[in-house]
């Protein structure tokens, strides 16, 4: 019963999306899911490029299960659009990379597939063409350093990341500790650079904001000491309110920098969070960029062109005394 009521669901929201089914070749891009504003910046992108290429033949399409918690939902929508004879090309950000990898090998799809924000593990990379978004090993780097820079002698910390299998997030917390430690290949931080991840930690949101608010404000409350919570990806701040509350009961901690709130990702409710000083650096992704590039590059792919395997969309670094004139986005 479930799996019928979601492909009505898919196919509602197919024909409910204004893309140009019987004229067009859709190039669809699948996000992990619909809830996260993260997302939603993709989508903007893929809908610039729909209104300068009208005519072109083609048109993207912009979709992804109801909720980020919804691994099969999103191979199942990935399923749907491989059996549609207008699908031209998929661009797929992953929420359980070996889930939706496993799939893709079974149904050997004839179109070309690119992976978008989140890659399949080195393993599977041979079943995309090209992965275009972030580096996210360098992005959990710049985590480190800003951290190591605010607090050069060390000390606690809580790494909060999002889906378990989800190879972006996994690829910025080995950034991270092996910054953080100077060693490579570190799975947990016991000591190694002055660096201790505390008992509990990491912590895993699966790209919930309300679980990851509730997940800092018992990290803040059972630990009273600690030096520093990263924010692999922005989840909490995600949910502005919740996330003003949660940071209110350790504003003197912050103020002071006894506390340190490095995090992922610069929409906009995330910088004004920076300003207020509910965070001390902001490590920002492009992923306006990312929707408006996508189907310029499915493009490239099906008229054969050359394209790179791996196609990287830049950083911003914003803290605290940049954050007038850090671009967020």
């Amino acid at each position: 019963m479930h799996r019928r009521i979601l492909m009505a669901t898919t196919l509602a929201t197919l024909l409910a999306s204004g893309a140009a089914w019987a004229e067009d070749k859709v190039l669809a891009i699948v996000v992990k899911g619909l809830d996260n504003p993260f997302f939603e910046q993709i989508n903007k992108g893929c809908q610039k490029w729909n209104g300068e290429n009208a005519g072109s033949g083609y048109s993207c399409f912009y979709t992804g299960p109801a909720s980020s918690a919804d691994e099969v939902g999103e191979v199942q929508i990935v399923q749907d659009l491989l059996q549609r004879p207008d699908v031209a090309a998929i661009a797929i950000s992953p929420s359980n990379a070996p889930l939706m990898a496993k799939m893709l090998r079974e149904q050997a799809p004839k179109i070309p597939i690119m992976t978008i924000d989140a890659d399949f593990l080195e393993e599977d990379a041979d079943l995309r063409v090209t992965y275009l978004g972030t580096d996210n090993y360098l992005m959990g780097v710049k985590f480190a350093e800003h951290l190591k820079a605010l607090k050069p002698e060390g000390g606690t910390v809580c790494l909060q990341l999002g889906n378990v299998a989800a190879a972006n997030i996994n690829a910025r917390a080995a950034g991270t500790r092996d910054t953080l430690s100077g060693e490579k290949g570190i799975e947990m931080l016991t000591g190694q650079g002055g660096w201790t991840e505390i008992a509990g930690c990491p912590v895993f949101t699966n790209d919930q904001a309300d679980l990851a608010n509730q997940q800092m404000a018992d990290t803040f409350t059972a630990n009273p000491d600690l030096t520093a919570f990263m924010l692999i990806g922005g989840w909490a701040q995600f949910a502005p309110q919740a996330y003003a509350q949660v940071t209110d009961q350790v504003m003197d901690k912050l103020k002071d920098k006894s506390l340190v709130i490095v995090a992922g990702d610069t929409l906009p409710p995330q910088m004004e969070a920076l300003k207020a000083g509910r965070s001390h650096v902001q490590v920002g992704q492009r992923p306006f960029e990312m929707g408006y590039r996508a189907p310029t590059v499915m493009i490239d792919i099906l008229n054969g062109k050359a394209v790179d395997p791996v196609i990287y969309t830049g950083l911003d670094e914003c803290t605290q005394e940049n954050v007038d004139s850090c671009i967020g986005g």
